[in-house]
């Protein structure tokens, strides 16, 4: 699979005009229309449109600069190009609009259904492991009555005169042809002459049902999988949209996320950071409720960290894993008994430290 910067004939900090220009001018080339019958064109075409895809969406184009083509793989289907022409005409509607006023020489075209879009929240652990979780979809589908034609039934839609069921009109503007979506149809070739009684003439109806959904491993808030194919069904024929469902990850006190690697605060004793220890520590293993024991070495200063290298987060469409850094954090008792307090003086006395000395130094600085 080809770099998707090469595709498109741009360097990896063009911005999103100059990549707009560069798909631009290939999709002139490689125009379905300017090349009839050519497989080969039709091929670059679809390259093209993907590329563009990809890099004019700013989180794909950082996954995609981050991780390449893995890293769109198993997302949902993001990235993972077109199934045919049609969807990139639907796609991208408004780019061939302006050079090309619409598909002039295929005729009308059907349209693809539109896209539905759904929230699902996600616990930390799902986020990290993967889930199969159900979600309810609201969306509009043909209508049962009317199977979609919007005429009552024992009808039928009547061919639209003013475009003669082309679903466009062409009218001179100046020196030049343009042709434009027929007003009274709006695109159709078809009108209604007796309205569906359930739909009302609109041909739709809104149906709710449960789907499930797969999330991999190592997905991030704010992500987004692409279910192909789920979305609305366009009721006078043609490809159905797309479900995409944005993910919401609910946080956890015990890991911060950085990417694919996990920061862990951990609490030791002052004791135990001067002469050294063991200290549990929660992980991301068992579902993100296990503990490994880890060793703290003498002399452990506050923000010290270390790191338990592939314990962190699962490389989203890759090998491996990240890792999880470990930070200590010394804490120092705000009360000690009598005894406790002999015992830190006598240390103090060990180790040449004058406390009442170290006092009256600091104080001293204050006052200048």
């Amino acid at each position: 699979m080809r770099d998707y910067y090469e595709v498109l004939g741009v360097s990896r900090d063009a911005s999103a005009s100059d990549l707009k220009k560069a798909y631009y001018k290939l999709a002139k080339q490689y125009h379905p229309d300017v090349n009839p019958g050519d497989k080969t064109a039709e091929d670059k075409f679809k390259e093209a449109a993907e590329a563009y895809q990809v890099l004019s969406d700013e989180d794909r184009r950082a996954r995609y600069d981050r991780y390449g083509h893995d890293g769109l793989r198993n997302n949902g289907g993001m990235g993972g190009g077109f199934g045919s022409v049609e969807d990139i005409f639907s796609a991208f509607g408004d780019i061939f609009g302006d050079f090309f006023g619409g598909r002039a020489s295929g005729g009308r075209r059907q349209a693809r259904g539109n896209d539905v879009r759904v929230d699902l929240q996600l616990t930390f652990p799902e986020a990290v492991w993967g889930a199969s979780k159900d979600i309810k979809v609201q969306r509009d589908v043909a209508c049962t009555t009317c199977s979609g034609s919007g005429a009552k039934p024992g009808t039928k839609p009547e061919t639209c005169h003013t475009c003669n069921g082309r679903g466009q009109v062409v009218h001179n503007q100046g020196f030049f042809m343009v042709q434009s979506t027929c007003p009274r149809c709006r695109g159709e070739g078809r009108v209604v002459k007796e309205a569906c009684g359930d739909c009302n003439g609109r041909r739709t109806q809104v149906e709710t049902t449960t789907l499930s959904v797969t999330v991999p491993p190592g997905v991030d808030d704010g992500q987004t999988l692409r279910l192909a194919g789920k979305g609305e069904t366009p009721p006078g024929g043609g490809a159905p949209g797309h479900l995409y469902v944005v993910l919401h990850v609910r946080g956890d006190e015990r890991f911060q996320r950085e990417g694919d690697d996990i920061l862990t605060e951990v609490p030791v004793s002052f004791v135990k950071a001067i002469l050294g220890g063991e200290v549990e520590v929660p992980t991301l293993d068992d579902n993100c409720d296990s503990v490994a024991t880890v060793d703290i070495k003498p002399g452990t200063q506050p923000g010290d960290h270390v790191v338990r290298k592939g314990a962190g987060v699962p490389r989203l469409g890759k090998q491996g894993r990240g890792d999880q850094v470990v930070r200590w954090r010394v804490e120092i008792p705000t009360k000690l008994t009598t005894r406790q307090s002999e015992l830190l003086r006598e240390l103090a006395g060990e180790l040449d430290e004058d406390v009442k000395a170290e006092k009256k130094s600091l104080f001293g600085r204050l006052k200048k």
